[in-house]
């Protein structure tokens, strides 16, 4: 367990935030159970209400501290009235004091009704879940300093959006249209980052949005929204397994763009032949990503115009790539599903494969069928995320509530329509000559793979002329690549490095 020396702990209206009171303690002549006692048998919510606390995290070998707030900040509709709460973790850098120059970093996980625990205590915040050195769950629970934190080069805050982690509505006529769908996620978070960045003076800092998953579609948005709504100019945007922003694949491209993935997991499983194996797996890929742009998108783009002969040869080399058996690839017409393959590359071995990270395997009720019964990586991760960060809140950040953390909200149905944040993303690069964007992938990611991410930024910029401010890094892990250890040092340097690279030198005028 880590243990901070907590300076100074400020409580604003802790009496609404859910505190025991009163405890009634057994006298020496009774046996009778001890009793506690609350104020009121009915948990209040404060959309307004923060503790601090004060730490420090050695990273790199060096000595950090810094300041912790938490708690919530208010949404407010056009009247000034409160319809919701975000729950947010802030950590500031204590021993810097002009943060003219000190950059902040807003940090969104996904879903979308993922609270932003994943990244908070998996990758970038100043501690770090108890895991083994390949992600995998351990016991006892706890956690440790991250000593491979952002948060020597950073201040960061790591927001729960509605309905997730602590966040939630106020009052039961708020509409639920106003928080759950992609424009209107974009909007609210838009507002509320402003009206973070006002009450924690932190206009004159650079400032990096980092999504994950679904966050990836959020952040891409709010670059956008940010500057038209708010004249808020950033100078980065992360995007951590990113989702498809909404640009237009088509089936025949969607099914074939799966192809690298699939590649990358057979080749760790060693289902690929031996030729393929005795390859370094980033020595493997550039030649089944040929062959995807260059013969199996315009092939299945054919459709019944596509040849016996052209289609058999086709199914062979993809079989040959894949690990799955030329003739389930023939059944399925060369576009194999991701539920099928995850659960027929091992059918043989009697394990699926994860989703979210290929290197799991999980256990069926029974070996037949066409997709797994559960999610073998989400299972492990909840298990070893839930219990160190209600732990953590309580005992260290001093935010003590009844209500449960949600790790995942209910904020379905969620509204799909009108997600253009791909091109919202480059319309904040084209007006914006200071924004970068980085781009994080784990080779075995299944649900946001790492060749659509490429793809991604291919169609964002067509006519190349953003691309020296595009960057892409590849892992060999999954969707949370930081897991892994050796990926959390590389890809916590790859950020360090991006910050630096995305803040201009002192008067550099940003134009053309």
């Amino acid at each position: 367990m880590l243990k901070n020396t907590v300076l100074l702990i400020c409580i604003i209206a802790a009496s609404t935030m859910g505190y025991s009171q009163d405890t009634k303690s057994k006298t020496a002549e009774s046996e009778k159970p001890q009793i506690t006692k609350n104020s009121s048998p009915d948990l209040k919510f404060d959309p307004d209400a923060t503790v601090v606390t004060y730490h420090t995290v050695n990273i790199n070998g060096k000595a950090i501290p810094y300041k912790a707030t938490t708690g919530t900040l208010p949404v407010w509709d056009a009247d000034g009235k409160a319809i919701a709460g975000v729950f947010f973790v802030y950590y500031e850098r204590t021993d810097i004091n002009d943060k003219t120059t000190r950059p902040l970093t807003i940090s969104f996980n996904g879903g979308p009704g993922s609270a932003s625990v994943w990244m908070h205590i998996g990758y970038t915040g100043p501690i770090f879940l108890n895991i083994d050195e390949e992600g995998y769950p351990v016991q006892p629970y706890g956690y440790t300093h991250n000593q491979y934190s952002i948060l020597d080069a950073t201040d960061i805050v790591y927001v729960d959006p509605v309905n997730t982690g602590f966040s939630k509505m106020v009052g039961k006529d708020v509409a639920r249209e106003k928080f759950f769908g992609v424009n209107a996620d974009i909007k609210y978070l838009g507002d509320w980052v402003n009206s973070f960045v006002n009450r924690y003076d932190r206009w004159a800092s650079p400032k990096f949005l980092i999504g994950e998953s679904y966050g990836t579609t959020r952040v891409s948005g709010l670059a956008l929204e940010l500057q038209q709504s708010h004249w808020m100019y950033l100078n980065g945007v992360v995007l951590v397994s990113p989702t498809d922003l909404g640009i237009e694949r088509g089936t025949a491209t969607d099914a074939a763009l799966l192809l690298p993935y699939y590649a990358a997991t057979a080749w760790y499983h060693k289902k690929q032949p031996a030729d393929l194996l005795q390859k370094d797996l980033t020595a493997m890929l550039p030649e089944v990503e040929n062959f995807t742009m260059n013969e199996l998108i315009p092939a299945l783009n054919k459709g019944s115009l596509l040849e016996d002969a052209a289609k058999q040869a086709l199914a062979a080399k993809m079989a040959r790539y894949s690990g799955i058996p030329e003739k389930v690839i023939l059944q399925n017409n060369l576009s194999v599903s991701t539920n099928l393959f995850w659960k027929e590359l091992l059918r043989n071995e009697g394990f699926t494969i994860g989703r979210l990270d290929s290197r799991y395997r999980g256990i069926d009720k029974q070996d037949a069928g066409n997709s797994p019964d559960f999610n073998a990586e989400l299972t492990a991760w909840l298990h070893a995320f839930t219990p160190p960060i209600n732990m953590y809140l309580k005992k260290d950040l001093g935010y003590k509530t009844d209500y449960p953390y949600n790790m995942f909200g209910p904020v379905h149905p969620w509204d799909t329509k009108g997600n253009q944040t791909g091109e919202n993303l480059r319309q904040a690069m084209a007006t914006n000559p200071y924004l970068h964007v980085l781009v994080q992938s784990g080779y075995y990611d299944g649900a946001c793979d790492y060749f659509n991410a490429k793809y991604n930024m291919w169609q964002m910029d067509p006519s190349g002329k953003l691309k020296n401010r595009m960057s892409w890094e590849g892992y060999r892990s999954g969707h949370m690549m930081y897991l892994r250890k050796e990926d959390l040092k590389t890809s916590t340097q790859h950020l360090r490095e991006f910050i630096k690279k995305a803040i201009p030198a002192p008067g550099t005028p940003a134009k053309y």
